[in-house]
């Protein structure tokens, strides 16, 4: 299984960044994706997740308003697109994958990760 995050940066506050998880070796259209982001110093956080086929969505209240999660089953992808970046967005951010649910805020419901991708916010 390989979940392979991309798009991260540097980008100015106020900016924009769309990441995007590619999915291998699993049924994509069967597990619920999540992005979870960790900074320097802190624990992994919450910051979004997806349903199996993309009709419901869960937000953690730092996200609300600002990002948004999609996914492309017929791409094995998932997307975490941010606006209005502020700094304490600063973090790696990781893909993860579990079977069932996507209501699941804790990092140990997730089976599978990615390898992150660092987003860093200027302000």
């Amino acid at each position: 299984v390989q979940l392979q995050a991309s798009g991260g940066g540097l980008v100015q506050s106020g900016g924009s960044l769309r990441l995007s998880c590619a999915v291998s070796g699993i049924t994509f259209r069967m597990y619920s994706m999540a992005w979870f982001r960790q900074a320097p110093g802190k624990e992994r956080e919450f910051v979004l997740s997806i349903s199996q086929s993309g009709d419901r969505t869960d937000y953690a209240d730092s996200a609300k308003g600002r990002f948004t999660v999609s996914r492309d089953n017929a791409k094995n992808t998932v997307y975490l697109q941010m606006n209005s970046l502020k700094p304490e967005d600063t973090a790696v951010y990781s893909c993860a994958a579990r079977y069932g649910p996507q209501t699941f805020p804790l990092p140990s419901d997730w089976y599978y990760w990615g390898q992150g991708t660092q987003v860093t916010v200027s302000s």
